[in-house]
């Protein structure tokens, strides 16, 4: 668990994980340069809970924290909190449960509440019934390339299998949704969950709304990049949907990696029209290429709806075929 500046929640966290049914767990808790109260809490917790340990951040920043955590941990199974947010009190008992009781290679999840204190956006209420859908069946890997299908604070993993996808070494942000596709790209198998774990608190300086590295193109970059090394079909046509932000930076880091693509939509000022050199067509000029995978990229989901039948009906199939990145 790394930790700055989080003196406002810390106790509430801290008393969440105290307070769990399973009594057989370690908290590692890095400070990340606090500068308020938040190191004092741990510490004075630390003093009193042999199984909360207080360490220092190896480096600056959320991934060398989680590396530094790690390094020094000793359990057969690993799941990461936010200092921010609150456990439900069977979380890790169920969690542990399901790994022992499926063996290697399967992925522990929870469904996830949005708390605050202001009311909760219609985006994340969106975010927060897309994520527990796909939680409730565990095909969460199914819309991988949407957005991250893994809540970054309720999973659990055992030790080989998060040591076989890379743990937290690769240097790459948002370093959850990386984790994320690697725990993709090595087969876990996502074990289905109908009880609410954790309770993810939103406020105005959350990590996750203010630092660089949970800006939109990083995670455009990332899909981008697993996609290329996943799923994408060098024999095959590619195609891209949709011409506004997602698609133009779609365009051209595809540009950028020299491959090639058609470009439509059905906007008719654009089509025609020349954006990256490229020629934007009807979606329509789709039926004229063979067996082609699709990237869509537009985000209206009135659109997304027609898109998907669009391409059902041509024999296209989601997770193969067409991918929604938005």
């Amino acid at each position: 668990m790394p930790f700055r500046n989080t003196e406002r929640f810390l106790v509430e966290c801290l008393h969440s994980i105290q307070s769990q049914s399973c009594a057989d767990w370690e908290l590692l808790a890095v400070d990340d340069g606090s500068d308020d109260r938040s190191r004092e809490i741990v510490k004075q917790a630390a003093g009193q809970d042999d199984r909360i340990r207080l360490l220092d951040n190896q480096g600056i920043g959320i991934i060398p924290a989680l590396r530094t955590a790690y390094g020094s941990s000793k359990g057969a199974f690993i799941t990461r909190m936010d200092s921010d947010d609150v456990m439900a009190s069977r979380r890790l008992a169920l969690m542990a449960d399901q790994l022992r009781q499926h063996g290697p290679g399967h992925l522990a999840l929870g469904q996830v509440r949005y708390f605050s204190d202001r009311g909760i956006s219609a985006g994340y209420a969106r975010y927060e019934r897309w994520l527990n859908r796909l939680t409730a069946s565990g095909r969460n890997f199914a819309e991988i390339y949407k957005e991250c299908v893994v809540p970054s604070p309720c999973w659990m993993v055992a030790r080989p299998d998060l040591e076989a996808c890379g743990a937290f070494k690769p240097d790459r942000y948002p370093e959850d949704y990386d984790l994320c596709f690697r725990f993709y790209r090595q087969g876990l198998c996502c074990l289905p969950s109908d009880q609410v774990l954790h309770h993810w608190r939103d406020y105005d300086t959350r990590t996750s709304r203010n630092s660089e590295h949970y800006a939109q193109n990083y995670f455009l970059e990332l899909k981008t990049h697993y996609f290329l090394e996943l799923d994408r079909d060098a024999r095959r046509p590619l195609v891209v949907w949709g011409a506004g932000f997602k698609g133009k930076k779609i365009a051209r880091l595809l540009k950028v990696r020299d491959v090639a693509f058609s470009w439509v939509c059905d906007n008719p000022r654009k089509i025609g029209k020349k954006i990256y050199g490229e020629t934007m067509r009807h979606f329509t000029y789709t039926g004229s290429l063979e067996h082609a995978q699709s990237v869509v990229t537009v985000a209206n989901e009135e659109a997304q709806a027609a898109i998907r039948a669009y391409l059902e009906q041509q024999g296209s199939r989601e997770g193969s075929d067409y991918f929604f990145f938005c």
